[in-house]
């Protein structure tokens, strides 16, 4: 599978050369006085516990970016989770140039792979293929791009990019506007050319949403609705819009919204905002 379709890589380049200016600044004093200009070293990427792999080709890019004659070469495919112990890659070239690009490289491979593998979690435990696991924007400021790529990789489906690509109407949208009924006469009012989709906090405002948003709306987010609320808001939106669940998803609560029939989407911060990284070791060999 190609998760790197329609990836923006001008935007990664932009953000792995600001992420290594904020290492190396103006230079790395204990490298250069310590390691000889011509040394060469080879290194392993080992992986110290169970996950899948996701950013190889962003790991790669790093020491591109500093030096195109360094070698990365891979033993295994992104996407699939391996086993403790796996040994995931080889990188060869200039010791310098390793030591440099090493935190970096690392630090972006481990949290591809933390939210990848927490990705995979949440759709086993759900295990309906009917429903679509969504990511947020709960992304870490400036590594956005990388994350909602992990999610891809890890089996999810992004949500909207940022403010510009869809029309998310939230709650303090709908106060700031006066009410649900005030902000869906404004609705009337845009010239849509995008998505449109609203949040209701009780089953009162999908009705009105029901009743009001039906030739505006394309998607209701039921923010922490129970199970029973859940079931009630599918039959009164009667397949008339899309359902997305959102609000307190997490790896414990996730499975039980397994047998619920009508949602297409359930959205979850906690891909991105509350991860743990996956243990990946970079070690020099003599």
């Amino acid at each position: 599978m190609n998760y790197y379709k329609n990836f923006d890589w001008n935007e990664a380049c932009r953000l792995i050369k600001m992420a290594l200016k904020e290492d190396i600044g103006s230079g790395d004093i204990t490298t250069d006085n310590l390691i000889p200009a011509k040394n060469i070293s080879s290194a392993k990427i080992l992986l110290k516990e169970d996950g899948i792999i996701s950013g190889l080709k962003i790991f790669k890019f790093v020491f591109d970016s500093l030096d195109k004659n360094v070698k990365v070469k891979f033993f295994v495919k992104e996407g699939v989770r391996l086993k403790k112990g796996t040994l995931i890659g080889e990188v060869t070239g200039r010791t310098r140039i390793l030591l440099k690009g090493e935190r970096t490289a690392l630090n972006i491979l481990q949290r591809m792979s933390g939210i990848s593998t927490l990705t995979d979690e949440f759709i086993k435990r759900l295990n309906n293929p009917k429903i679509k696991i969504l990511d947020t924007r709960k992304t870490t400021p400036n590594f956005r791009l990388f994350e909602k790529l992990a999610v891809k990789i890890g089996g999810g489906t992004n949500h909207r990019t940022g403010l510009y690509d869809m029309m998310l109407i939230k709650d303090n949208h709908i106060e700031a506007n006066g009410g649900i009924e005030k902000t869906l006469e404004r609705l009337t009012l845009v010239k849509k050319s995008f998505k449109i989709e609203i949040e209701v906090k009780s089953l009162f405002e999908l009705m009105v949403v029901c009743s009001l948003g039906q030739r505006i709306v394309d998607i209701i987010m039921l923010d922490n609705f129970n199970i029973d609320e859940v079931k009630e808001a599918v039959k009164i939106a009667d397949k008339k819009f899309k359902i997305e669940i959102s609000g307190g998803i997490n790896h414990d609560s996730i499975s039980k919204y397994s047998r619920i029939k009508g949602v297409d989407y359930i959205s979850a911060g906690a891909l991105t905002h509350s991860v743990k990284s996956l243990d990946i070791s970079l070690d020099f060999e003599n």
